[in-house]
């Protein structure tokens, strides 16, 4: 086990460029979920009390308005083949919509009031959805094909492995590892606390999670074997890994603190801490192939940095009137799509950063 006793500390120097917005809108709600469709063509952004905009990807013109879920949407989730979307909300429903039409296609009972989990694997065959305790698994198509043991306590997240053959949740008392293929657990990484998130590194080697006891565990795939760092601010919300595996950005507090997992991994080490914002930051994202990580906190900011170990630069920054509500890269890595609480949306240029 870790403990961040002293972080290296990066003050930024002002930014070498300012963002420039592509285009900018507005939706008449808090943005709960922003997505880019796989091909870039469409961004999904879902409101807390339920409708879902979707939007054409290059110039923000308004494509469809899917009704989403009646008493507010959870969470959304993008096929492969980007003309299909999944979502969960608060009236119990896993639902499919078609991007090209606008039309919903599948309607599925979620095994309680209200569904938080969807995602979709990455080779899109299949679907897993969590309520409360509940864990299902459906098609494509939106036909049922399991229902896993019920959970020990309320699923609090799901991520899928990057190769698509297993799937983590997070918990009280840790993770569960899952084959879609198999009813029973394949693994449990158990730990006496609550869990929140959970992300798995690109290469498979590390599940990182976020815990309620303002901690971050490591754990190591292939062993069982846990790190756990604390020092933090406040509970962890907020991880992102660089696509290459090396580097796992966490929030937790006003500074982003990164921890570089090459070599040896991140035990015994220090990690490189960014400072910019002046409270807490809400969202932390990778580019998907390149090492700009973007940061978004309550104070309405959004950085961008170039993250390297020697010595991270500020890129570019643009301060929001509310605070972040999302943050999405397009599947190119050449914009940054970012939400505000009061509805605000704006897709700006990355690629002359």
């Amino acid at each position: 086990m870790s403990r961040v006793m002293k972080r290296r500390k990066d003050k930024p120097k002002p930014p070498q460029s300012s963002l420039k917005a592509i285009w900018r809108t507005h939706i008449d709600d808090h943005p709960i979920g922003l997505a880019w469709s796989p091909d870039g063509k469409r961004l999904a952004v879902a409101g807390v009390s339920g409708p879902i905009t979707l939007f054409n990807g290059a110039d923000g013109a308004v494509q469809h308005h899917l009704s989403g879920h009646p008493l507010g949407t959870m969470a959304i989730s993008w096929h492969k083949d980007s003309r299909l979307l999944a979502s969960v909300g608060q009236d119990g429903k896993v639902r499919l919509w078609d991007a090209e039409t606008g039309a919903q296609t599948s309607e599925m009972a979620g095994g309680a009031s209200w569904v938080e989990r969807i995602a979709f694997s990455p080779a899109g065959d299949w679907l897993v959805s969590a309520a409360g305790r509940k864990l299902r698994l459906w098609n494509a198509a939106g036909e049922s094909i399991s229902e896993f043991p019920d959970a020990n306590s309320t699923i609090t997240d799901i991520k899928w492995r990057h190769d698509g053959k297993r799937f983590a949740i997070s918990a009280y008392n840790g993770v569960v590892l899952y084959s879609p293929t198999k009813a029973e657990p394949r693994r449990r990484f158990e730990w006496q606390g609550s869990t929140l998130t959970l992300e798995w590194s690109p290469d498979g080697k590390y599940i990182a999670t976020g815990d309620q006891d303002s901690t971050v565990h490591f754990w190591i795939t292939g062993t069982g074997k846990d790190l756990q760092m604390w020092g933090y601010q406040t509970k962890v919300l907020e991880l992102a890994w660089s696509f290459n595996s090396r580097y796992l950005a966490t929030g937790g507090g006003s500074q982003a603190v990164i921890w570089d997992c090459s070599g040896k991994g991140p035990a015994n080490t220090q990690p490189i801490t960014l400072e910019g914002h002046r409270h807490l930051i809400k969202h932390l994202k990778f580019q998907r192939r390149g090492m700009q990580l973007a940061s978004g906190g309550n104070d309405g900011l959004l950085a961008i940095w170039k993250v390297e170990k020697k010595k991270p630069v500020l890129l570019a920054e643009v301060v929001f009137e509310s605070p972040i509500a999302g943050l999405a890269w397009s599947p190119d890595d050449r914009c940054i799509a970012a939400s505000d609480e009061s509805g605000a949306l704006s897709i700006a240029a990355a690629q002359q950063l």
